[in-house]
């Protein structure tokens, strides 16, 4: 049984898992199947990180790009989370779901990559650059406040987008965002609190605030 993979071979597989349409598992609870896949991984089968990867590949990409603002760097990211997975799966003690704990490997090697590049992103470049990766953030704003939550959250902090992306578009609780940005509870829900009223006020001017669901 295979327990290892080096980081020269990671490249060809990741090539493969990409290239691969394979069924995703189906269970009733969403999170025992992933923590089921999971402990398979630390176990050494490759098929579960296949199909961890079917599952969530669309949407840690997308949110890997909300971050770098860049196709190849986002690429890079999951790359670097699915190798990741592959040799630490073993230490995924089970606080919490395992989507939190894949969005906060991408959080992290995410803001690594845009250290070592020296580069920030604005929110409209990261909305062109993704443009053919529907997210879940994509498919809930097909609306007309589009355009004034784009213009809303341009005007905020990286720490203040993150926490609304956590939140409304990736679904995490309070307490998992908090451990996703290594940060207190306090904190997130502060910087929570006023991203939401800086989108209301934008919101509020163009008459759709009740669409949003802020």
């Amino acid at each position: 049984m295979e327990t290892k993979m080096s980081a020269g071979t990671w490249t060809e597989k990741y090539s493969k898992l990409r290239s691969m349409n394979l069924p995703v598992t189906t269970c009733k609870d969403e999170d025992a199947r992933d923590r089921l896949w999971i402990s398979q991984i630390a176990d050494g089968k490759e098929t579960a990180l296949n199909e961890l990867y079917t599952a969530y590949s669309q949407r840690l990409y997308a949110f890997a790009m909300r971050l770098c603002g860049d196709p190849a760097q986002a690429e890079d990211v999951v790359q670097d989370l699915l190798l990741t997975v592959w040799q630490d799966a073993g230490r995924f003690r089970g606080q919490g779901r395992v989507i939190a704990w894949l969005l906060g490997i991408v959080h992290h090697t995410a803001l690594k990559t845009l250290r070592r590049s020296g580069k920030t992103v604005s929110l409209e470049q990261a909305e062109d650059l993704a443009g053919d990766s529907p997210s879940p953030e994509e498919h809930s704003l097909q609306s007309d406040a589009h355009s004034q939550i784009v213009c809303g959250l341009s005007n905020l902090s990286r720490e203040h987008r993150e926490v609304l992306e956590l939140v409304f578009y990736q679904k995490l609780s309070l307490e998992e965002t908090a451990r996703v940005l290594h940060c207190p509870l306090g904190t997130v829900k502060s910087r929570l609190s006023y991203a939401r009223n800086a989108l209301r006020g934008e919101l509020e001017r163009s008459g759709d605030r009740k669409e949003s669901g802020l």
